[in-house]
Formats: C-alpha cells, structure tokens, sequence
C-alpha cells in the first residue's frame, strides 16, 4: 500500500467533511432508489430494487478510507445518474421530482469524491516529500 492510500490516523477535516458528503449522498441514493422501486412506483416483485445493491456494498470501503473505493464510485455513480436524467426528461410529476433529487445527489456523489481522492492523494506525496526530506523512511 503507498502512502496515499493509507489513510492517516486522524484524517484531516477537509477529508473527513469529504467522507461526510459521500456517505450522505450514497445513503441518499440507496433511500430514494429502494423507495422508487418498493413503494412509489413498484414494477412487480421489487427485483428492480437490486439495483442500490453496488452502493451498499460500498458503504464499507467509504467508511474505511478506502481510496479505491473513492475511485470506483465516481465511475460508478454515472450510471445512477444517466438513469436519473431519462427519467428526469420523460416523466412528470412526483417521478420527475425524484428523478431530479437523484441527479442532484449523484452529482454531489461525484464532486466530493474528486475532492476526496484529489486532495488524498495531494497529501500522500506531502507526506511523502516530508520524509524523504527528512531522510526518513516513507510511511
């Protein structure tokens, strides 16, 4: 593991405000997406609900400062909106409301995910600089 992505022991608030915003917007995800498919509008069995099943799986990565979960998510995060976006154009009423809390919570998904990893990996090489300068070993 290189220094960037082994977290520090106390991540600073910049990280940690980061961390914050993409647990929400995933949890945000998941509700609306089990919502959307159980309740506001069912499709039969609510198999279509298996859908958030990649975002919960995530959570564990999140919540360990998993920089490679950071990573993935941003990618992953497009196909949850490109659906928000169909359903934002070709729906109305309720649906299309939804729809565009969901876009809105897929695009704060991503920005605090680039900050996340950006700014982790910013202070990995500073670290690393540090103790290079200071001819010690890396972390």
């Amino acid at each position: 593991m290189t220094s960037a992505e082994t977290p520090p022991a106390t991540p600073d608030p910049v990280v940690q405000r980061a961390r914050s915003i993409v647990l929400a917007a995933v949890l945000g995800l998941v509700a609306t997406g089990l919502a959307w498919e159980l309740w506001l509008a069912p499709t039969g069995r609510g198999t279509w609900a298996l859908k958030v099943l990649p975002l919960v799986l995530c959570v564990g990565g999140l919540l360990r400062h998993r920089l490679y979960t950071y990573r993935w998510l941003s990618l992953l995060v497009w196909l949850y909106f490109l659906e928000a976006v169909v359903r934002a154009t070709t729906e109305g009423g309720w649906s299309q409301a939804m729809a565009l809390l969901q876009l809105a919570l897929c695009l704060l998904l991503f920005g605090a995910s680039g900050l996340y990893v950006r700014w982790r990996l910013r202070n990995g090489r500073r670290l690393a600089e540090a103790a290079a300068a200071a001819g010690e070993p890396g972390p």
